[in-house]
Formats: structure tokens, sequence, C-alpha cells
């Protein structure tokens, strides 16, 4: 029978075949050890005839023991050694102890990290002490960084040492380190000295760039160094240093002119941009194709698509294939072949994969386009507040045909749809705030996106370019028709926050070009949102909380376009107004006079918005002209003559040419007086 392995028996007999459990003896510490087994087996034998008062005069004695601080030492386990545990560990300690002792530098490394411990705590150190105990620092390791720098527990010392180290001392690092920076970058804890070393110090990324060339291969696949390789190019590399690494994607020869250490080929700048080597070289066209398919495919395949450099060459491989061929075909798959999506999640917060997902969306068909924004689900609000991945939603706007699928898909979640009112309506203003996210809310807007929405001469407006003359081959609805289908379902609940937070969103720039454009290019009852940005235009004058809103330039503008009705054409030197009219100027009026009057309006002729009263005036549909005139007419006296907005509004009503004619009336009355007297 066997016996459970967990319990140790020091004085068990192997042979014995007693069906008892022999248990050592607790009960008698001081009893000296039997040196006959049988002896032993007899104590055992007779315990169990010892009576109550035996077992009680044991126990005294063990606690007289105990008193007298005795302890009984068999109650410690023994190894087979004959020591305890806590020997044994004590032991183990003392040979680690004395294993580190025997290595190189350890007494070097031991006090280095003694003042490692003490630098790491900023906020502890003077500076006084932290001068020294850095100088100190430099005195144990110079000469001997390499030695640090590939331990474990050593290399963090030689970061804090660059970490406080002058221009001087950094540069004395990197020289002792010269020739090794690709075997730091493949090393679990000293890839992490490389990314310290190389920020800040041009001389230092440069020696570090150049000895990464003609490995880039090797080291986008490694582990730890892929991630150093990558940061470098996306982060601090020169342009050229950028190319000659992408470069060595297409081939062997130019992983052999990388080498060369030059960033210059006959006289010219270093290009990465395939198209034009092919224009170059076009016999070369097939191994260049075939290498920068295996090595993407490689990573692909691996799951390892984080990185800005493979986005750069997937999108030099994507560009340089026939449209509608099988190599464009199988690159796509390629691609879309991950089921959960990384690869396309990954590519969309690139410049150059952002791109690449517009290009494959544009070229997709309508199965291909549905499975793509099926990648992003729970990411659009991710999508829309990234510097590049609200090109995608755009491009989705642009191309796909299915409106109704991509509403579901997109606007439930950039519009929040699935929390509460509240917190709905705070999540919106923020969006509203971020210059990224609040595109697509407000592209649909206008089928031109205006210029503060999307400038010129930036990526987002080049990829738009790009993706709607690709669209014409690739789509079939009319591009109004699916704006429109669009529009109506992102403008109701926009309308709904303005008339629920107006007063709030005039509070800021943005917030009064949000509310100017989605009153403007919306779709739906608009009725509830003109009111909300009329009663606050027209509130109490005596607060000062209100006051302080409606005299902020960005106000004023606001209120002008909308009283305005249209946007302004700068082709046509004129304001085009939209349909139906919105009307808001008789509403404004009405609310103005209904709060004080004559006095009221006089109020924001001589204020901050002038203009806005100015634009009643010139509006074509403004219902109210001939009353508004009227009061003006009235009080022209009190028209604030300093005020350009009420300047124009004199001049419009004539007070200003006839006050100019009365004083000069006034003054040749004046002189033919003097004439007379002088006479």
């Amino acid at each position: 029978m066997f016996r459970m392995a967990g319990t140790k028996r020091a004085s068990e007999s192997v042979d014995s075949k007693s069906s008892k459990k022999l248990k050592p003896i607790k009960d008698f510490p001081n009893k000296a050890k039997s040196a006959d087994d049988s002896e032993d087996l007899a104590a055992f034998d007779e315990e169990p005839q010892q009576d109550g008062s035996n077992k009680n005069k044991h126990i005294k004695r063990h606690d007289s023991d105990a008193r007298e601080g005795r302890t009984d030492t068999r109650n410690q386990e023994t190894f087979l050694n004959g020591t305890s545990s806590r020997e044994a560990h004590a032991k183990q300690k003392a040979l680690a102890q004395d294993r580190k002792a025997a290595k190189p530098n350890a007494d070097s490394i031991a006090r280095s990290k003694k003042i490692w411990e003490r630098l790491r705590r900023k906020s502890h150190v003077p500076k006084t002490e932290r001068e020294q105990l850095v100088k100190e620092l430099f005195d144990i390791i110079s000469g001997r960084v390499k030695d640090f720098v590939f331990k474990h527990d050593a290399v963090r010392v030689i970061q804090c040492a660059l970490k406080y180290a002058t221009p001087a001392q950094r540069r004395q690092i990197t020289q002792e380190l010269k020739g090794h920076y690709r075997e730091l970058a493949e090393s679990k804890y000293a890839k992490f000295l490389i990314a310290k070393m190389v920020v800040g110090d041009e001389e230092s990324r440069d020696a570090v760039v150049t000895e990464f060339y003609g490995h880039v291969k090797r080291l986008v696949r490694h582990p730890e160094a892929s991630w150093i390789l990558d940061d470098i190019y996306r982060t601090i590399a020169t342009k050229s240093q950028r190319s000659i690494l992408l470069r060595e994607w297409y081939g062997a020869e130019f992983v052999v002119f990388s080498k060369n250490n030059t960033t210059q080929q006959d006289g010219e700048e270093v290009t990465a941009d395939l198209s034009e080597i092919l224009k170059v070289h076009p016999e070369k066209r097939g191994p260049i194709m075939q290498h920068l398919k295996e090595m993407t495919n490689q990573l692909v395949q691996k799951k390892t698509t984080g990185f800005t450099i493979l986005h750069d060459a997937l999108l030099q491989y994507f560009l340089n294939v026939k449209p509608g061929s099988p190599e464009q075909t199988e690159f796509l798959e390629m691609l879309r072949d991950d089921e959960e999506g990384d690869c396309y999640k990954n590519l969309a917060f690139t410049r150059s994969g952002s791109r690449l997902v517009c290009l494959a969306l544009a070229y997709g068909n309508s199965k291909d386009r549905r499975t793509i924004l099926k990648f992003f689900k729970t990411h659009m609000k991710l999508l829309a507040g990234d510097v590049y991945g609200h090109t995608i939603l755009l491009t989705a706007y642009e191309v796909i045909d299915d409106t109704v699928m991509t509403a579901k898909a997109i606007f439930l979640e950039i519009l929040v749809k699935d929390l509460d009112r509240d917190a709905r309506e705070q999540e919106l203003m923020s969006q509203i705030e971020h210059l990224n996210a609040r595109i697509p809310l407000l592209y649909l807007m206008s089928p031109e996106p205006p210029k503060w929405l999307i400038p010129k001469g930036t990526d987002t407006e080049s990829i738009i370019t790009e993706v709607r003359e690709l669209r014409t081959g690739t789509s079939k609805k009319d591009p109004e028709t699916r704006r429109v289908e669009l529009l109506k379902a992102i403008s109701q609940p926009l309308l709904d926050l303005i008339a629920s937070r107006g007063a709030f969103l005039a509070q800021s720039m943005l917030g009064c070009q949000f509310v100017t454009e989605v009153l403007f290019g919306a779709v739906g009852d608009k009725q509830a949102a003109l009111d909300a940005v009329a009663d606050f235009a027209a509130g109490d004058e005596a607060s000062e909380e209100n006051k302080e809103i409606i005299t902020m330039p960005a106000v004023g503008r606001m209120l002008k376009s909308l009283v305005q009705g249209g946007r302004f054409d700068k082709a046509s030197n004129k304001v085009v107004p939209v349909d139906p009219p919105l009307k808001f100027g008789d509403l404004l009026f009405s609310k103005i006079n209904a709060s004080s009057g004559a006095e009221a309006l006089i109020n924001w002729a001589n204020g901050p918005n002038s203009f806005v009263v100015l634009a009643m005036l010139e509006a074509e549909d403004f219902s109210h002209k001939d009353e508004l005139l009227g009061v003006l007419k009235m009080h022209a006296s009190s028209l604030d003559k300093e005020n350009q907005g009420a300047k124009i509004i004199s001049e419009k009503l004539g007070v200003g040419n006839k006050g100019d004619n009365s004083t000069k009336d006034s003054n040749s009355k004046g002189k033919t007086k003097k004439d007379r007297k002088s006479r």
C-alpha cells in the first residue's frame, strides 16, 4: 500500500508493516532519542496506555520548558541531511550571495544599485546631494557601461544615469555602447535604454539609426526590438532615415544600399516612394512586389500589425497594384483574413494605415464594406476623435450605398444613443468641443464642408478628394441622395441638443459654429432649436452671465448668420439662403421687442451685436423691417457714432448724412455771420 507523500516522518521505518501511522514523539520533549527502532515502536505501543495524570505531567513539563526558553527541536521538520527548513534557506541565501560576489563587477553593481535606490526618489533628494550621487555613479560606470546594460537589475542604473546626465555625460555613454545598439534593442530590459538614449540628442539618434540599417527584416520580426525600431521610425527619425529603413522592405538590393550609410543616391535625396522607384526601374517590379508582399504577409499572419513602418509598407504595395487585378484582390483578402479585424483596427490610427482603409472601402464591394465597418463595431467614437481615424467615417459617408446600414453602424455609437438623456448630451457636447470628433457630426450638413471644418491642404481634404474620384466606378447611388439620406438620420438628435443646451453651446466658438451649421444644414423640425437660441439671445440684460455670453464675438457672428438666413458665397459675393427659410430675424426681433421694447432694440444697435440689427435691415425675408426702421429713426440721435455697426445703421437711415449736411450748413452760416461782421 502506498503512503501519502505529503507527510514526513523522521523516525518511521521503511520496512515497517504496522497498520498504525507512526508519529514523532511530541509528548516527551526531554527524552533522549532511542538508538533502536524497536524502542521507538514500544514507546508508541505504550502511549495509549497512559492515563490522564501522566498526560497532564507531560503538558506541565512542556509548559515549564517553554518558560525557561527551551525549544523542542523535534517539532521542526528535518530534511535528509538533518538540517531544518530555516537552516536550509539560510544556506541557499548565503550560496546565492557568494555566487553574486563571485561575478565580475559585483561590488560596483551593488554600490550603483544603492545609489539608484536613492536617486529614484527624486522628491526626497536635495539637489546638491543628487549632484554628488550622480558624480559618484558616473565614476563607477565610466568605462564599464557594457558590463551593466545587459543585466536586468543593473541596466536601470544606466537609465538613471542618463536621466540626470549632462549632454557630455550622455555622449560618453553613447560612445561606450557604440556597436552594440542592435543587441540592446533585442534585449528584454536594455531596449528601454535605447528609447531614452535617442530622445533629445541628434548625435545619439543618428548613431542608433545607422546601426539599424541592413537589419530591418530581422529587427521587425524580433519580439523586443520591433517596438523600439518602430518607435524610432515613427517619432524621431528624419525623413531620409525613414526612407532608408522602409526601402529595405523592397528587397536585398536596398538592404545593401542602406548599409552604405548614405542618404543620397546620385546626388538626389533617397526616396521610399515605390512608384518613383518603379518608374526608374520598371524591370524590377516583380521581385520588389514579391519581396514586399512576403514581408508584410508574415507580419500580418503573426498578428503583429501595430507597426507604423508596416502600415507604410502595406500602403506602398497597395498603391502600386493594378485596380481590379488578382494582386489587389489577394491583398484585400489578406487584410480581411483576421476574423477579429485586428489588422484594420491597427491601421485606422496611423496616417498611412487610415488612408489604406479608406482606399479599401472605396475599392471594395458592398460585402467588403459591410465587413470593414463590422470590424470597427464599438470603436466608432474612438475613430471619430482620432486625427486619422475620422477620415474612415467620412469615407463611409461618401462611398457606401446602404445608408441604413451606415446609419446604424456609425450614428448609434457617435450619437451615444444607448445612454440616458443627460449623459448623452454631456457626451455630445464634449465631442462638439473636440476638433476631430466634431467633423463626423457636421460633415453631412452641406455638400461641400466649410474650410473651418476641413481646411484646404490637409490629409483629410486630400483623402476625400481621392475617394470621390474612385467612387464613380464603385458606387451606384447619387452622392447628393446618399448625403441627404444620412443627413435625415443624424439631424434630429443634434437639433434636440441645441434645443436643450443652446445657451451652454453658445459659450464657446466651436459651439457657436456647431449651432450655426446644424441650423443651416439639418433636416427636420428646427423650431425648438431656433426658439432656444432666440430665448438666451433676448434674455435678461441684467443678468451678468447672460450679458457675458451675448457680448462674445462668436455669439455675434452666429446670430448675424442666422438672421441673414444662409451661408455667404464668396463666388457670388452674397448670402445664399437656406430652404426652407429660418425666419430667425423675425423670431429674434419679436423676443427682443417683447422684453423691453424700443429701448432694448437701441441697446442692441449700440452694443457689441450692432451688426445683428444691421443684418435684420439687410435680410430679404425679414418681415418687421418697417417697424424696426421706425424705432431706429425715432431714436436716431441715441445711436453711438463710435460704434461701427451703429454708424452704418445711421448711414442707412440717412441720419449720418443729414447730420453732416446740417453741420456743414451751420458752419457756412457761421462763416457768413463772421463775414458780415468783418464787413
